[in-house]
């Protein structure tokens, strides 16, 4: 009954003027054709679906040829976009050509690949998505804002993001390499970063270097003890700043020295093995050439009589700053009920960053004096006493040659104690490899389908459309097709009443 009853849900489009313009529309009919249907629009459905994905994999392969890491920076400075030396950080040294190449001789590979990898690596910064909405925020309120608001808004519009995460990508499909080649060679390139990250940025290898590429034999032997103590100075001011750096009190695994032992090493060399060597060659005039010594020794007094002029000047207009420097007034006010209201002053950054100049001119100003009245001796010594002997030039070149094997020694410690600061407390976490790249079928077959994605949706949705027009207009036609047959016989009946009628007629006639 209730399948009778369906067949009689329909809806008549009916044109006024003819009865024989009008359309029936049954939506039985046309729930039957849905499932008429509906097994072959699964079928294509189906089809394009596969195809959609392998025709996608076919013309875009290359694409799916990426290798994806992520890596992050930890380390003061990165978050206003600064490298540790405090220059602008560049991201794109991950893909340095001598990165890359240490790599390749790492793996054994053909340096010719170099510039292949580097211009295939892709490095992207990336933003938080808290920092970007207040970004976008502060864009907003800036192209919004009136003119009595606008100088705030550029305030507010004055926020710079600097990220600390990158992701690096690797594009492998120009290269001869398959997945599992490309994945070695990305990861050690990521991994051979790390050594010229703490060869950048650790400092002491260039320091060890400038302290040694002065060959101490091109020089007289009173010249080759201010070429040590120089060079002893200058170590001695390195481990000092490492030194005031360390919180951790620092113990080297490898030489087993602190930065503390090296400063008191440094020390004992420059005041015991070197004052010994230069006392011995001012009390016995050892020279190689006596006038050119004390020309040597005439240069030297009239370059620190200029800076010793210089910095006694500097000191006096910067004493005078200070004197009359105004410091920084501070109010506390009361809450109005009692006189609790007091007034101070504060040294401000400027004030301090006076005393600490007056602090080193003084310093230059005291070195100056002492090695003015230092060479005035040596000079006057050299003048009053004859040369050194063949014996005793031997014995100070002997010295000399101990003295540099210390020296060496001492600078090879150092360099060996901050690489090992540098990389287990400065930098422990400075650089980090969070995730690096791999590839799988898996992963692929992912990217395919990710990327393939849209057009399969579009081609689908295209596909149900037809499908439910089909349907729809099959429908139409076949309920129509029905609707015409009864009319058609109900026409006949009528062409034979008239016919009928009309022999009644004919007969009535004749009577």
């Amino acid at each position: 009954m209730a399948k009778k009853d369906e067949r009689y849900l329909n809806v008549t489009l009916k044109n006024e003027q003819e009865d024989k313009d009008e359309v029936v529309i049954s939506l039985s009919g046309i729930f039957k054709k849905f499932k008429k249907f509906f097994a072959l629009w699964l079928v294509a459905a189906i089809v394009v679906g596969i195809l959609t994905v392998t025709i996608s994999a076919l013309f875009t392969q290359d694409q799916h040829k990426t290798l994806t890491a992520l890596v992050s920076f930890t380390y003061d400075g990165i978050e206003d976009g600064l490298d540790p030396s405090g220059n602008e950080f560049d991201a794109n040294s991950l893909k340095t050509p001598a990165v890359i190449e240490a790599a390749l001789t790492e793996l054994n590979l053909p340096l010719e690949d170099l510039e292949s990898i580097r211009s295939n690596i892709r490095i992207n910064g990336i933003i938080p998505q808290d920092a970007y909405d207040r970004i976008v925020t502060y864009k907003n309120v800036y192209e919004n804002a009136q003119n009595g608001a606008l100088s705030a808004a550029e305030a507010m519009l004055d926020v710079d993001y600097y990220p600390t995460q990158y992701q690096v990508v690797f594009n492998y499909a120009s290269t001869e390499y398959d997945a599992d080649d490309a994945v070695q060679v990305f990861n050690t390139v990521l991994e051979c970063y790390r050594d010229y990250f703490f060869d950048t940025y650790g400092y002491n290898r260039a320091l060890g270097s400038a302290v040694t590429a002065i060959d101490y034999a091109d020089y007289d032997y009173a010249e080759a003890v201010d070429v040590f103590s120089s060079s002893l100075s200058t170590l001695q001011n390195y481990v000092g700043n490492l030194s005031s750096e360390d919180t951790t009190r620092f113990r080297s695994a490898a030489t087993g020295y602190t930065f503390a032992d090296l400063s008191e090493a440094i020390k004992t060399i420059k005041n015991m093995d070197l004052d010994i060597i230069s006392s011995y060659i001012t009390i016995n005039n050892v020279t190689k050439d006596k006038d050119a010594l004390i020309n040597y020794y005439d240069y030297r007094i009239e370059t620190l009589k200029r800076e010793k002029t210089i910095a006694e000047e500097k000191l006096a207009v910067i004493t005078e700053s200070i004197n009359s420097y105004v410091k920084d007034e501070i109010f506390i006010f009361g809450n109005g009920t009692d006189t609790t209201d007091t007034q101070s002053t504060v040294a401000s950054e400027q004030y301090d960053a006076l005393y600490r100049q007056r602090i080193d001119v003084q310093s230059t100003l005291s070195s100056a004096t002492q090695q003015i009245n230092f060479y005035t001796q040596r000079k006057t010594e050299l003048n009053r006493k004859p040369v050194g002997t063949d014996s005793e030039k031997e014995r100070v070149e002997g010295d000399l040659a101990k003295l540099n094997e210390k020296i060496t020694d001492l600078i090879d410690k150092v360099n060996l104690t901050a690489d090992e600061y540098y990389e287990t407390v400065t930098f422990a976490n400075a650089y980090n490899i969070l995730v690096p790249s791999s590839a799988s079928a898996t992963t692929t077959v992912k990217n395919v389908i990710k990327d393939s994605l849209v057009i399969a949706l579009i081609l689908e949705a295209l596909l149900f459309v037809a499908y439910i027009c089909v349907a729809f207009v099959t429908a139409i036609i076949d309920d129509n097709k029905k609707k015409a047959v009864p009319a058609a016989v109900a026409a006949d009946d009528d062409d034979d009443e008239d016919e009928d009628s009309d022999l009644e007629e004919t007969k009535k006639n004749n009577k």
